[in-house]
């Protein structure tokens, strides 16, 4: 057996180990000593190395996504960047990003939300993966309407990876929350932790996906697909440890927000133009 072989079937000896794991999960694991069993999972998993990226070290970066909520036109161009740059189920309920319209109509206090996965917005955008939402506020009396993109938060204190039983959700040095799905055994229990919705389960595969800011290609010096196809330019996104850097600039000159800053999380991603409505 050759060292590439030998790798390939540890990790498959591994995962199949962890898969069992997620069955004793499921079917109640106290009463076989469920905590012994996660720490001997997480030491077989081990901690996931540094990316292998030439020139890339991921002690040198942190991170961050802004974004400018008063420039966002609904456009959704960003959603179907992602889901073509990252593989992402080609459906109208799998979104590594997404977009929130809240409208609020003369004399209601709380907006009206929808998204990209409402059905009425799913008819209007047929068959061909062309999302946009719908004209229903066309004959309405609005009062306020403006457009939120939402993505992972890539948070501080991320509970999704206090959670993960197997260690397949960790987070990098460099701020970004990633998965290894060779671990990851589907039991969906940072799917649940998450406050923002950003998970989900990826049906072909029957394990966990949610963005990662693009991090293959921002670890080559380059922008998420979603910044750099936005016309608006609404997404900022860049290097806090650059004090020249556009998102450095962003988070400094603006008075910022993050989304349920009550969770403790710590989100890395900063909103302005939002209103207290906005979760």
């Amino acid at each position: 057996m050759n060292e590439e072989d030998r790798i390939a079937h540890e990790r498959k000896e591994r995962r199949d180990f962890l898969r069992i794991l997620g069955g004793a999960v499921a079917l109640g694991g106290a009463a076989l000593g469920l905590n012994s069993l996660i720490g001997e999972a997480v030491a077989a998993a081990g901690t996931s190395p540094p990316p292998a990226i030439p020139g890339y070290d991921w002690t040198k970066h942190r991170w961050a996504f802004g974004v400018d909520a008063d420039r966002c036109i609904g456009c959704l161009r960003c959603d179907v960047a992602c889901k073509i740059e990252n593989d992402v189920v080609r459906d109208a309920n799998h979104f590594r990003t997404w977009v929130e319209r809240y409208v609020y109509l003369e004399g209601e206090e709380k907006p009206r939300i929808d998204s990209q996965s409402d059905p009425q917005n799913i008819a209007a955008s047929g068959p061909d993966g062309d999302y946009r939402f719908d004209d229903r506020y066309r004959d309405a009396k609005v009062s306020k309407a403006f457009f939120v993109p939402k993505l992972c938060n890539q948070c501080e204190h991320p509970a999704c990876v206090e959670v993960c039983p197997t260690g397949a959700t960790f987070k990098a040095k460099d701020g970004v929350v990633l998965i290894d799905q060779s671990y990851c055994i589907g039991c969906q229990y940072c799917i649940q932790a998450c406050p923002y919705g950003a998970r989900y389960l990826d049906p072909r595969k029957n394990v966990v996906d949610k963005c990662t800011w693009c991090y293959h290609r921002i670890t080559k010096g380059l922008k998420p697909a979603c910044v750099e196809v936005c016309p608006t330019h609404c997404r900022i996104f860049g290097d806090l440890n650059d004090p020249d850097a556009e998102i450095t600039l962003f988070v400094r000159d603006n008075k910022v927000e993050v989304l349920k800053p009550e969770t403790g999380n710590a989100p890395h991603v900063y909103y302005i133009g939002i209103d207290k409505d906005v979760s």
